[in-house]
Parts: structure tokens; C-alpha cells; sequence
């Protein structure tokens, strides 16, 4: 999709956004002496998004400033007297790209289609996007030769007639990190008081004027959605520009939700009465459905497709209402729980008798082995790749036994992976996922695996908002990141620490629940229903990447395996990226959507 565009006539900067979004709201331009600013999505507060637009032509306009980026879900373009910069905030919710060659840059936009739609396929960006966790999203390479990402966090200065000047990234968590841990005797009361100030501003910054807050009965989402009536309840706002939005199963296993549902919609509105529940049937709803359209829609490919249909409804009854920002709980696992790398710390810096005690009680907390624990916490973190290899012999029998993160699936053949450089994206990746420290690289990888949001991009100028997430909010991310690892651990009690921020407000059933029913349920009854569709699919593929780059049979085989329940889900989200990718390729040459109505913001020479 395309919100704006940048382009050169005649030597001079040609900027125009799509006049839909912006009477949306989804893009804010504002001028002054100092320049142009085009912003798509939110810097500062959903609620001031022009102050928040001006103020970031404000910060960066001046002559020699290199602010950090300030807090938002945004792109932005930045026309300056003297250069032109290129930015995007460091969760990377918002797409952004150039076009370059020779160094010089020749197009800007929202879209890597539109800027590299006839140009040759960089087959690199597909061994990178293979290796897992959508980890195209944090590599500048894109499906198109000579168009470049510009990264999360990441600042690109050009001059005025689009020549390259740098790159460079601020990550706004420099600034929001303390520089030194908080103390090992911070008490669990003390950390909850923290972190439910930093989730309380994270939910204000993200209020529009109808919110949609998802309620799923967790913990988590139930938390965002009780803040946001609270501080609706507080004058920020009004009752009725609340909408609490769920979706209901009355069949299966995650029919067992709806007492958590009911309990949490209840404590919500008894807060804000005037609360609006919007509850969307979703019984027939499977993992799969529309698969062509989901995966085939989408501007680059979009390994979590399979999961779209359930959150498009959930999408479509908040835009029938006209709300103008859609809250989730999604992100708060890795962030809100005790951090399992600290255990990694401890063995290497030689605690080894404390690493034990701590690995024996987080075996006793969550019904694991000693080894499974550090296994998955210590082994796995320092040799990633090794640990994979051992797990893919044991169980080599099947396609898909074994297959982990970053080891090559058996369906991609091994020639085009050693051309196009597999082994180096895999090790890229573990790199990204691990680091040297793997109890702060978690926090940096995490955002990746919730954040982007290829469905609310796609969708957001039919629906009219951005999905968004309060839990990786930087402030939020740099309160847990520096709390000690006794603070944050009780075993039996996940995320005991927000438990403990919330337990003013949140209902005893989900204040005290230990477990949620996962989406299984939908996932093997949409590979029940398109299974055989999905094989297909494969098949009938004519795209000449596809048969260059898979091995299609075995492909179809791991269909197969994952229909039986063979597999985990490692491995199964490595099948769904790969068959994401066929569709996407197949679909390719139909994929061209025009700016639409565009509206000038600097019309060149």
C-alpha cells in the first residue's frame, strides 16, 4: 500500500501522500519555515498527531541536531532547506523504502512494489525471509533489486536532489534504557509500580477518539483494556469512545474462554459503563481461509497469512464503528514474563551452582525437566545452530521432525541455498535473536515476532487505524529489561510482576490463571479444510522461482505431516512462511495498486 511517495522532476523533491489516509488521519503533512513533514501514522500521541508531526519537523529541521527518535508507530519524510530525511520509528510498524542506484535515490515510498515492481527479484531477501520470525523486517534487503528498507530506529539523510548522504540509527531506547540495571533488591511492589506507570502512559499515548481495545480474557489484554477505561474514566476522554472487542467461540476448546471473557468484560465496563462490548462470532472462522488473498494481497510476503482471517473480522467490526486506533495485549509474553536468558548470563559468568538452583525451580514452575530448561535457556541461546543440527538427526525420519528457527527446511534446495547465501541469513539471524547477551536481545527480537503487522498495514486504509501495541512500548520494554531476574521469577506465578501492578483491577478468575487455550484449535481445523487445497496450491504453481527455489513434493509432505499433528510449532510456522511465499510469487504480476486520489505536498519544479 501506498501513503505516500517522493520522487525528483527536474532536480527538485516531488512529495505527495494519499489523499484518502490523510483525510483519515492515517497521514499528517505539516509546513514551516523550516521545511515539509509528511508522517505516516503517530509521533507522540494518537490524539496530537499534527503537534507530534510539527515537533518532529521542529527537532530534526536544525542545522547540525541529531535528536533520537522520539515515541510513535510512524514513517516519516522530512523536506528540509538544506537535506531531506528519511525516517522510520524503531518498532518499524510502518513501512518505508527507497530506491537507489549509483547513490543516488530516485524514488521513496510506503510500497517496495511500487518502487521495484519490473525489477529483477533479489534472491537473497528470500533466504533471509526463510530463516523465520519475520526476519525480512529487520534486514534493509527487499523482495526487489535496488530497492532497500529503510530499518527501524534508522535516520537516512539525503541532499535536496536525492543523493545519499548516511544512514544512521537512534534508537529512541537509548533513551529510555537507565544506564545502570535497577538495584538487585528492587522488591516486587516497587518493580509493579514502575511498570504499571510505563503501561499506564503507553495505553494514553495510544487513545484516539474511539478507541477499539481486543479483550480476550488474558491477562494481558484485559490489563490494556481496564487502563484505557480507567483513564477515560479519569477525564481523558469520554465513556463512549470505548469499544471492547472480542471474539466469541460457543464450540471446541477455546469455548473455554468465554467465562475469562465474560468476567473481564464485566470488571472493564464496571469502570467505564458507557464502554461499548462488540462481541464477533467467530465459529466459523479457520486458520487458512482465503488464503490466496491474504498471502497474495500483501506488499512483500507475509509469513503469518494463515492467521488473517480471525483477525480481519475482529478488524472489520471496529471499522464498521469508526474507531480511529485498535489496542492489543499481543507482545506482552516475552516482554511482561521473567526472562528465561538470565539463566545464560549466569553460566557464562560462571554462577554455575546459581544457574542450577535458578534452572531447577523454573523446571518445578513450568512442569519442564532440569535439561529441557537449560537446554532451551542456556544451550540453545550459546550455539543455536549446533543445538538445531543435533535436534534435526534424532528425528530425521519425518520433514518436518527437528526443523527449529534458522536450519534449512528440507524442501529448499540446497543449491539455490548456497547461492544465494542461506547459511549466512540463518547465522545473521541467530545472531539478531541471541546476541552476545541474550537476556537483551530478547527484547529487540521480540518486537519481530508481533511487530510489524502486515494485515493492519495492508488493511489500514479500508478500516481507518493501526493496530498497536502497548506492551512493546519503549518505556514498558526499558522497565522490565533492567529489573533483576528474582524480581521478575516466581515459579508458578507467570508475569508476576504486572499480575502485581494490576491487582487493584483485575478480576480474581484472570489475575490468578496461570494458563491460556492456545489457537490450536483453528489451525488444525484449517488444515483439515485446505489441506488438500493448499498441496494444490504447490503444484500448480507456474512461477519459476518457486520450482528454482523448492523442492515442491517435499513440500507437499510436510502439508501432509503437519495435517497428521506431526511437527511443533517451529516448524510448522516455517511450512506456513514457505507456502506464503508461493502464493505471493504466483501472485506477483496481478499485485499493482496506484496511489489513489493523491494530494501534493510538494509539487516539484
Amino acid at each position: 500500500m501506498e501513503a505516500l511517495r517522493l520522487e525528483w522532476a527536474g532536480g527538485a523533491p516531488k512529495l505527495s501522500a494519499a489523499g484518502a489516509m490523510a483525510q483519515q488521519g492515517l497521514v499528517t503533512t505539516v509546513s514551516s519555515r523550516a521545511g515539509i513533514a509528511a508522517v505516516v501514522g503517530w509521533v507522540g500521541s494518537v490524539r496530537d498527531r499534527v503537534a507530534g508531526a510539527r515537533s518532529l519537523l521542529d527537532d530534526f529541521s536544525r542545522p547540525g541536531a541529531t535528536p533520537r527518535l522520539p515515541t510513535g508507530d510512524y514513517a516519516a519524510v522530512l523536506v528540509c532547506r538544506d537535506r531531506i530525511l528519511l525516517m522510520r520509528d524503531e518498532h518499524a510498524r510502518i513501512p518505508l523504502f527507497f530506491r537507489e542506484s549509483g547513490g543516488r535515490v530516485s524514488a521513496v515510498s510506503t510500497s517496495a512494489h511500487r518502487l521495484g515492481g519490473a525489477a529483477e527479484l533479489e534472491r537473497r531477501y528470500f533466504c533471509r525471509y526463510l530463516t523465520g520470525n519475520m526476519a525480512q523486517q529487520h534486514s534493509e534487503l527487499t523482495p526487489f533489486a535496488g530497492v532497500h528498507r529503510i530499518v527501524g530506529g534508522e535516520v537516512v539523510e539525503l541532499s535536496i536532489t536525492g543523493q545519499m548522504r548516511g544512514r544512521v540509527s537512534r534508537h529512541v531506547r537509548q533513551a529510555q534504557d537507565p544506564s545502570v540495571p535497577a538495584a538487585d533488591g528492587l522488591r516486587l511492589s516497587g518493580a509493579a509500580k514502575d511498570l504499571r506507570l510505563a503501561l499506564e502512559n503507553a495505553v494514553g499515548r495510544r487513545m484516539g477518539r474511539m478507541t477499539a481495545c481486543h479483550v480476550s480474557g488474558g491477562t494481558d489484554s484485559t490489563s490494556v483494556a481496564l487502563l484505557a477505561a480507567l483513564l477515560l474514566a479519569a477525564g481523558q476522554g469520554h465513556p463512549g469512545d470505548l469499544v471492547l472487542l472480542a471474539g466469541r467461540f460457543s464450540t471446541g476448546e477455546l469455548a473455554g474462554e468465554q467465562p475469562y471473557l465474560d468476567e473481564a468484560m464485566e470488571e472493564i465496563r464496571r469502570h467505564a459503563p458507557a464502554a461499548r462490548p462488540v462481541i464477533v462470532d467467530v465459529d466459523d472462522v479457520d486458520d487458512f481461509d482465503d488464503f490466496q488473498h491474504h498471502a497474495g494481497d500483501a506488499d512483500e510476503p507475509y509469513a503469518h497469512a494463515f492467521r488473517a482471517p480471525f483477525w480481519s473480522r475482529l478488524h472489520a467490526a471496529a471499522a464498521e464503528l469508526g474507531c480511529d486506533t485498535l489496542m492489543t495485549g499481543c507482545g506482552a509474553d516475552p516482554i511482561a514474563d521473567a526472562n528465561p536468558f538470565h539463566l545464560h548470563r549466569l553460566a557464562r559468568t560462571g554462577q554455575l551452582r546459581q544457574m542450577t538452583k535458578q534452572a531447577r525451580a523454573w523446571a518445578a514452575g513450568s512442569e519442564r525437566g532440569l535439561w529441557d530448561v537449560i537446554s532451551a535457556c542456556v544451550v540453545r541461546p550459546a550455539l543455536p545452530l549446533t543445538a538445531e543440527r543435533i535436534t534435526a538427526l534424532r528425528r530425521r525420519r519425518t520433514v518436518l521432525g527437528g526443523l527449529g528457527n534458522f536450519a534449512r527446511p528440507r524442501w529448499l534446495r540446497i543449491g539455490f541455498a548456497r547461492a544465494h547465501g542461506y547459511r549466512e541469513a540463518g547465522i545473521e539471524e541467530s545472531r539478531f535473536m541471541f546476541g552476545r547477551r541474550p537476556e537483551q536481545s530478547l527484547y529487540d527480537a521480540a518486537n519481530y515476532i508481533v511487530a510489524p503487522d502486515p494485515l493492519s498495514w495492508r488493511r489500514a486504509r479500508q478500516d481507518g487505524f493501526f493496530l498497536s501495541h502497548p506492551f512493546l512500548a519503549p518505556e514498558v520494554i526499558a522497565t522490565m529489561r533492567r529489573l533483576p531476574a528474582e524480581t521478575t521469577f516466581h515459579p508458578g506465578r507467570p508475569k508476576a510482576v504486572l499480575r502485581e501492578a494490576m491487582a487493584d483491577l483485575l478480576p480474581s478468575r484472570i489475575r490468578s490463571r496461570a494458563v491460556k487455550i492456545p489457537f490450536n484449535q483453528l489451525y488444525a481445523r484449517g488444515l483439515r479444510t485446505h489441506g488438500d487445497e493448499l498441496i494444490d496450491l504447490c503444484r500448480s504453481a507456474r512461477h519459476p522461482l518457486i520450482a528454482e527455489m523448492f523442492d515442491v513434493e517435499t513440500l507437499c509432505r510436510a502439508v501432509r505431516e503437519a495435517q497428521l499433528g506431526i511437527g511443533d510449532p517451529y516448524s510448522w510456522d516455517r511450512m506456513n512462511s514457505s507456502l506464503a511465499l508461493v502464493v505471493w510469487l504466483e501472485q506477483l504480476d496481478q499485485r499493482f495498486r496506484p496511489l489513489g486520489a493523491a494530494m501534493p505536498v510538494i509539487a516539484g519544479s
